[in-house]
C-alpha cells in the first residue's frame, strides 16, 4: 500500500456536484493498493499515519500527531499511485489491485483508522472525484508499506 499524506486546514471531496466528505483539520490521505497488499500493510500504514508527528506544538515545532491534535482524515482511494510510466507515454496500472480487492483493503484501512479513534470521511470508491484542499505548510509525505 502506498499513501500520500497531506496536512490540511480544510479539504473536501465532491462526486457529481455533491460534497460527499470533508474535514477541517487533519490529513488528506490518497491511498493506493497493489496486488500483494494485505491487512498487515493496512495496519502498518494506519499506525504510521495516526502517530506521525507533523503538527506544530506551542513552540512551532512539528512535534504533535494527528491523535494529539484531534485531527480527522479525508481518505481517498487512488489507484493511479501505482501507475507505471517507465515505458511510453500512457501509464499502465498492472500493479494496482483489482477493484474488488482494492476496495476491501481500502474499507479495512478506513475501519482501522476509526478503531484508532480518528474521524474518517471518504470519497466514493471508483467514482470520478474532485478533491479540494488547503495544504497546511505545505506538508506532504509518501509512505509505502513495501519499504518498511
Amino acid at each position: 500500500m502506498k499513501a500520500v499524506i497531506q496536512r490540511a486546514n480544510h479539504a473536501s471531496v465532491t462526486v457529481k456536484d455533491k460534497v460527499v466528505g470533508q474535514v477541517d483539520h487533519g490529513f488528506v490521505v490518497l491511498l493506493g493498493v497493489t496486488l500483494t497488499d494485505t491487512m498487515e500493510d493496512a495496519k502498518y500504514l494506519v499506525n504510521k499515519i495516526v502517530h506521525l508527528r507533523v503538527f506544530e506544538d506551542e513552540n512551532e515545532k512539528m512535534n504533535l500527531s494527528l491523535k494529539d491534535v484531534g485531527g480527522s482524515i479525508l481518505s481517498i482511494s487512488q489507484f493511479t499511485l501505482y501507475g507505471d510510466t517507465r515505458k511510453g507515454r500512457r501509464p499502465n496500472f498492472l500493479q494496482a489491485a483489482k477493484p474488488d480487492a482494492a476496495n476491501e483493503l481500502y474499507e479495512q484501512f478506513n475501519q482501522l483508522l476509526v478503531d484508532e479513534g480518528i474521524n474518517v470521511e471518504t470519497g466514493e470508491f471508483g467514482a470520478m472525484m474532485q478533491v479540494q484542499l488547503t495544504n497546511d505548510g505545505p506538508v506532504t509525505l509518501i509512505i509505502d508499506s513495501q519499504e518498511k
